[in-house]
């Protein structure tokens, strides 16, 4: 039988995140019923993608290159720096057309649950930056966690060495959201986040 083929192809999947046992039995089954032509080349294109793709030696982001088109652009305000968690934010920040400056990548939070520690983070690359790049700005675009927020601070308490503003990107309540479904700590950081009108 190759149920337990099956099952280490179906183990493999749900190790991703947002991938439970459900759907990695989905996706399994769908992948077995494709064309080995099809399956094939999926295959080669995840393989080619994780070979080319490397990190840029200056913000830390993907990038084919040894720095990344957004670091060398021109077009972009070389004076401002947001930080972000993880690489795949950079995609996500870049999506709304709304940022026109250049990224950081932290590689996670600070988190002294899970054993990781300021030394741990890519924070000593971004202090090195300011003054041979001229930064002026430095936008804080953690996620809005415990953990995010405690690196944040931690930042704040690191660039007030500098003369350089710090930011932190707005958060609260989501836009067509409702008060009555916020959790507290969302809801709490709207209040203590509030513009004036």
């Amino acid at each position: 039988m190759a149920e337990h083929l099956i099952e280490g192809m179906v183990n493999a999947l749900s190790s991703l995140p947002g991938i439970g046992r459900k759907s990695a039995y989905r996706i399994s089954f769908h992948l077995l019923r494709q064309d080995p032509a099809v399956f094939n080349g999926f295959i080669q294109s995840l393989s080619e993608v994780k070979g080319r793709i490397r990190f840029c030696s200056r913000c830390g982001s993907y990038s084919e290159e040894e720095i990344c088109d957004l670091c060398l652009s021109e077009k972009r305000d070389g004076h401002t720096v947001c930080v972000v968690e993880q690489p795949e934010d950079v995609f996500f920040i870049e999506n709304t057309g709304e940022f026109k400056g250049r990224y950081h990548v932290l590689n996670g939070v600070i988190s002294p649950l899970e054993g990781v520690g300021p030394q741990d983070l890519r924070i000593r690359e971004l202090l090195n930056r300011i003054e041979p790049e001229n930064l002026k700005e430095v936008l804080v675009a953690t996620n809005p966690t415990l953990e995010g927020d405690a690196t944040a601070d931690y930042l704040n308490h690191q660039l007030k060495n500098f003369n350089i503003s710090v930011t932190r990107i707005a958060y609260g309540i989501t836009v067509g959201g409702s008060i009555e479904l916020a959790d507290q700590y969302t809801l709490g950081r709207a209040i203590r986040s509030r513009l004036k009108l």
